[in-house]
């Protein structure tokens, strides 16, 4: 999945969510304020500054927020946040099919996700919500605590269902997926849906298609 038009790093959009965030509680936020909260939030996108430990969305708020005049419940001020982005979920075509196929076929899934900064899973989750009846195992960055492309999200996969890690097939579409793949051990895929790259993945497909034919 994806949110529409959204890029890897979501640091251009700060500025309008928090102009947001506050208009709706009233909050008279100045340029100076929103610019540094603004900065705060960069400081903490890993996209921007390299970090593999995972912050709590609470954590980062609160250090965001801790310059605001006027206070507001910080997990009123996240979910205001994000709805301020606007955001739209985007299902790939071929992934209900893929995911359909291999539950047939008795295929054990799970997911590692990394969350965008600061988002609580349970928004998330509520993006994904057609998505999760079809996983064995939900993981993302916060549950586990870890960004990729640290390894323990894998591992905690493979604990969970008892399996050697080489026998775990990871798909991802970045660099730091198949970096995580290569930490753990395990088998990994690239999906290419545009144009091709190579980070020394083990096998590169197209489609969600061909994962079905890989798991026989």
């Amino acid at each position: 999945m994806e949110y529409k038009n959204m890029p890897y790093s979501w640091v251009d959009y700060y500025e309008k969510a928090f102009r947001s965030v506050s208009d709706e509680f009233n909050l008279n936020l100045t340029k100076s304020d929103i610019e540094k909260s603004c900065e705060i939030m960069k400081s903490k996108n890993a996209r921007v500054v390299y970090r593999e430990i995972e912050y709590t969305p609470e954590k980062i708020f609160a250090a965001v927020t801790e310059h605001w005049r006027k206070k507001v419940n910080v997990a009123d001020i996240i979910y205001s946040f994000y709805n301020g982005h606007k955001l739209e979920t985007v299902i790939f075509d071929d992934t209900f099919f893929c995911l359909k196929q291999l539950k047939i076929k008795g295929v054990k899934i799970a997911s590692l996700t990394d969350l965008p900064t600061a988002m609580p899973d349970e928004l998330f989750k509520r993006d994904i919500a057609s998505l999760l009846p079809y996983f064995d195992l939900y993981v993302s960055s916060q549950t586990c605590g870890f960004r990729k492309p640290n390894r323990h999200g894998l591992l905690q996969i493979t604990k969970h269902f008892n399996v050697d890690v080489k026998k775990l097939v990871f798909v991802g579409d970045e660099e730091k997926d198949i970096n995580t793949a290569k930490n753990a051990g395990c088998i990994s895929a690239l999906i290419n849906r545009g144009i091709a790259r190579d980070y020394g993945q083990d096998f590169t497909i197209t489609s969600l298609r061909e994962i079905v034919k890989f798991c026989g």
